[in-house]
């Protein structure tokens, strides 16, 4: 590029192939990476991720690959228009099976066979595919089929999709119910908030070696969040574009001017559904978990787990059932004299190592096949950040359900919250389908308790 020099850059900061080295993890972007993780290692079944065009998914499948643990094999299909025997043909192709004569059966039987190896050398496989959203039924039945593979106890093939909202349309309808309902981690990934693309473009600009201020103004920044819908890769090609406009006028800061001139030469359209526009700007991030993502996992994402599409209403009036709460624990604090006179609503709020606390006794007692909601997932270390969660959410949210779990994951300390105690998963998802407020900015998702132990 020829502005490099011109910036102090090593490489050009705003390609649009997908650089792991330019990963992003800021706008909950981590969070939904954790919380994919974590599903992919620690649960089973389907496992979706949907976003617009350009929002960071064949990035996000790449850091997937690059980061899953070493005893993660890794199947990656970019083709999504391959036709059943493709796939099976393929994925033979990557687990190393000798290929027979017959297809069909004789090669889902080796497998299925080839599988269980893997299975017992304490190893385990998921398919990866991108641009699910365009993949044939006939292809997308052969997903549901491949799902059923397992073993005595477990699944032996784990699959992810990644694909457009059009993915989201597909299986919401009635002839692809049973492939939807494998589905246990929905993720979704939304558009940057003004405040993240700021934060996006000067992370993009110091991994490629700027060291200066600020490059994009103010102005510069509401011009890109408007014109880009907060999808990073119109955040690239026009800051790109921004970039070498300033160079040619030997200018060293990017204003509204520059933005101006790159969104004439873009010429983008503005993506619009049914109901107007697709992505408002600016909106929050959907993630916080599976997790999901888990963080999913802890969870967080979650936008990494966002509700299973279509589930089911909790009543006829439409209203979430009530989350099964258990006592809460006395509190720790010293006992109050017995002449004063305490009301409920005047009593301090738990702090946070009671939750903790109260979600270590809560979790002796509840059964394994009981559900959870997770609402966030953050390290250890962000005290502050969970404790502005809970208060933010306070009028929503029945604060007798909230608890914090405590957990340690690839060597770190992380807290979830998580929310209510449901006897299934169906009821668990009709109370995270009223969320909405809250699924729109944290992407919580449906977690068994059996996980949290």
């Amino acid at each position: 590029m020829m502005y490099l020099d011109h910036f102090g850059l090593r490489e050009a900061p705003f390609r649009i192939t997908p650089h792991t080295e330019f990963f992003f993890d800021g706008a909950k972007r981590g969070a939904t990476l954790e919380a994919l993780i974590y599903a992919i290692t620690h649960d089973e079944g389907i496992v979706k991720v949907s976003g617009e065009v350009g929002s960071g998914k064949t990035m996000l499948c790449r850091m997937l690959l690059e980061k899953l643990p070493a005893n993660v094999e890794t199947v990656y299909l970019a083709n999504p228009m391959l036709s059943r025997d493709e796939i099976l043909l393929t994925i033979a192709e990557e687990l190393r099976i000798p290929l027979a004569e017959g297809r069909g059966q004789l090669l889902l039987r080796s497998l299925q066979e080839r599988l269980l190896e893997i299975y017992a050398t304490g190893r385990q496989v998921v398919v990866l595919i991108d641009e699910a959203h365009a993949m044939p039924p006939e292809a997308l039945e052969e997903i549901r089929l491949l799902s059923n593979l397992e073993s005595n106890r477990h699944k032996l093939l784990q699959i992810v999709l990644f694909g457009q909202p059009e993915l989201d349309a597909r299986l919401a309808e009635s002839g692809m119910r049973q492939l939807n309902d494998r589905i246990t981690h929905h993720f979704t990934l939304e558009p940057l908030r003004r405040d993240d693309i700021g934060v996006y473009l000067m992370f993009r600009l110091r991994a490629a070696g700027y060291r200066g201020p600020d490059l994009f103004t103010g102005a510069a920044i509401q011009a890109i969040t408007q014109a880009s819908q907060g999808l990073t890769r119109r955040i690239n090609i026009l800051a790109d574009k921004a970039l070498l406009a300033a160079f040619s006028e030997g200018a060293h800061q990017i204003d509204r001017r520059q933005i101006k001139a790159a969104i004439g030469d873009a010429r983008f359209k503005r993506i619009a559904s049914g109901n107007g526009q697709r992505w408002r700007m600016p909106i929050g991030i959907v993630v916080g978990l599976c997790a999901t993502a888990a963080v999913a996992y802890l969870a967080g994402s979650r936008t990494v787990g966002a509700p299973q599409d279509g589930s089911p209403a909790a009543t006829a009036s439409n209203a979430p059932p009530a989350p099964h709460v258990l006592p809460a624990p006395e509190p720790t604090a010293a006992p109050v004299e017995k002449s004063a006179s305490v009301s409920p609503e005047s009593a301090p709020p738990p702090t946070l190592a009671e939750r903790i606390a109260a979600t270590e006794n809560w979790l002796r007692t509840v059964p394994d096949g009981h559900h959870v909601i997770q609402l966030l997932a953050a390290d250890a270390g962000s005290q502050r950040e969970v404790a502005e969660f809970i208060a933010g959410n306070e009028k929503t949210l029945d604060p007798r359900a909230l608890r914090i779990h405590r957990a340690r994951l690839n060597g770190r300390d992380r807290l979830a919250v998580i929310y209510g105690d449901y006897v299934s998963r169906e009821q668990a998802s009709a109370a995270l389908a009223a969320l909405g407020a809250i699924r729109r900015s944290n992407n919580p998702y449906v977690r068994p308790v059996s996980q949290l132990r």
